[in-house]
C-alpha cells in the first residue's frame, strides 16, 4: 500500500507536458513559426496560476510581431500569440483573484496564447464573465474594446450622428458597425472591391451598417458617391482611403488611425485641417490600458460588451476553426483573408 500511495503521489507531481507555437528568428509568420512540445513545471508558487487555453486568433499584431514590425518587440526566442481565452485549472496557495473554472485573459503584454496550458502570476490573469460563449471571450481582448474606445473616447456623438471608416470588413470593422448601432449612431462603410462582394455588403447590412461602400465605387467620379458629413472618421487603411475619410470630417471632426492595411502613409487634406479645425489621432489599445490608474473603467466596458455580446446584440465574428498544427495554413490565410478570422481551438470542436 505503501509503494502504491508513493506510485500516485509521483504521478501527481509530474510534470505538464503542453504544445506550444513560437519562432526562433522574425520573419514570414508561415515560416518561422514552429510548434513544439515543453514542459512546464510540476508545482505552482503560491501566486502562480495554471489555465488551459481554450482558443486564441491570429490578429495582424501577431502577424507584425512576428515580422518584427511591431512596437512590442520580445526577445527570442519567443512564444507566439497575444489574444485568446483560458479556463483556471489550478491556482497557488496565495492566489485570491481567481479560482478553479473561471474564464481568463492574459494582461495585454503577455504573450504565448497559442498553447495548451500556461503557468502566469495572478496580477497577469484578467477575469471575465464566465458565461461569455468561447467564440465572443477568445476574441474578446482586443477588437471590441477598441472598437468601443474608439467610439467613446475621441468625439462626442449623439444618436443618428455618422461614424465614416475604412477596413469596414475588418474584425475591428465589424465591432465598430454593431457597437455603432447599439449605441444610435449610423456608419458609412470602406470595403474593398472582392468575389464575395454582394454576400460581405448583405452580412454586414445585417449586422447594422447604414451604408457600405468600394474604395473602387467612392474614388469613380462617375458614380459621384458623397459621403455624409461626421464627426468621427475611423481609420485602419491609411493611403488614398484615408485621404477620402478626413475630407468628410465636419467642422472639429477627429479621424483616428488604428491600422495601416495599404502600407501606404495616411492622407489628410489641408484646407480642413487649417479651416475646419480638424484632427487627426492615433490608437493603440495598449496606450489606454496603461493610462488607466482605476479600474472601473476597465470593468465598465467589459461588463457593456459582454452584456452585449450575451443578449445577441453582438454576434460572433465569423471564423475559421484551427487546430495548432494547421498553423502553417492559417498563417498563411490570415494575411489574405480577411473576411473571417483565423481561430486556434486547443480542443477539438
Amino acid at each position: 500500500m505503501l509503494k502504491l500511495n508513493s506510485f500516485f503521489r509521483s504521478l501527481a507531481s509530474r510534470s505538464l507536458s503542453t504544445r506550444q507555437l513560437f519562432y526562433e528568428k522574425r520573419g514570414k509568420p508561415e515560416k518561422v513559426v514552429q510548434l513544439r512540445t515543453i514542459e512546464l513545471a510540476d508545482t505552482l508558487a503560491p501566486e502562480e496560476v495554471l489555465i488551459e487555453w481554450q482558443a486564441a486568433p491570429i490578429n495582424p499584431a501577431d502577424i507584425n510581431q512576428i515580422q518584427g514590425t511591431y512596437a512590442l518587440r520580445p526577445s527570442l526566442p519567443a512564444a507566439a500569440g497575444l489574444e485568446g481565452a483560458a479556463r483556471v485549472s489550478k491556482i497557488g496557495s496565495a492566489v485570491k483573484s481567481v479560482k478553479p473554472g473561471d474564464q481568463v485573459l492574459t494582461s495585454y503584454d503577455i504573450p504565448g496564447t497559442w498553447t495548451d496550458f500556461g503557468i502566469y502570476d495572478q496580477k497577469h490573469l484578467i477575469k471575465i464573465d464566465n458565461d461569455l460563449p468561447i467564440e465572443h471571450a477568445a476574441l474578446f481582448k482586443v477588437n471590441p474594446p477598441s472598437a468601443y474606445l474608439m467610439l467613446k473616447e475621441y468625439a462626442q456623438l449623439n444618436k443618428g450622428d455618422w461614424v465614416v471608416q475604412n477596413c469596414a470588413n475588418s474584425a475591428a470593422g465589424k465591432q465598430v458597425i454593431q457597437i455603432a448601432r447599439i449605441l444610435g449612431f449610423k456608419t458609412f462603410n470602406v470595403i474593398r472591391n472582392r468575389e464575395n462582394l454582394r454576400e460581405l455588403v448583405k452580412e454586414m447590412k445585417d449586422m447594422g451598417a447604414d451604408e457600405v461602400v468600394t474604395e473602387e465605387e467612392l474614388y469613380d467620379k462617375k458614380k459621384k458617391i458623397k459621403m455624409p458629413r461626421a464627426k468621427l472618421a475611423l481609420n485602419g487603411v491609411g493611403g488614398k482611403s484615408s485621404l477620402y475619410l478626413a475630407t468628410a470630417l465636419e467642422r472639429g471632426g477627429c479621424m483616428v488611425t488604428y491600422g495601416g492595411m495599404s502600407r501606404q502613409p495616411t492622407q489628410a487634406p489641408t484646407a480642413p485641417l487649417i479651416f475646419n479645425d480638424i484632427s487627426l489621432r492615433g490608437f493603440w489599445l495598449m496606450t489606454w490600458i496603461r493610462a488607466q490608474k482605476d479600474v472601473s473603467a476597465l470593468q465598465k466596458m467589459y461588463a457593456d460588451l459582454s452584456g452585449w455580446m450575451k443578449s445577441g446584440e453582438i454576434a460572433p465574428i465569423p471564423m475559421v476553426k484551427r487546430s495548432l498544427v494547421e498553423h502553417k495554413e492559417a498563417l498563411a490565410e490570415a494575411q489574405v483573408k480577411f473576411d473571417k478570422k483565423q481561430v486556434f481551438f486547443m480542443k477539438k470542436q
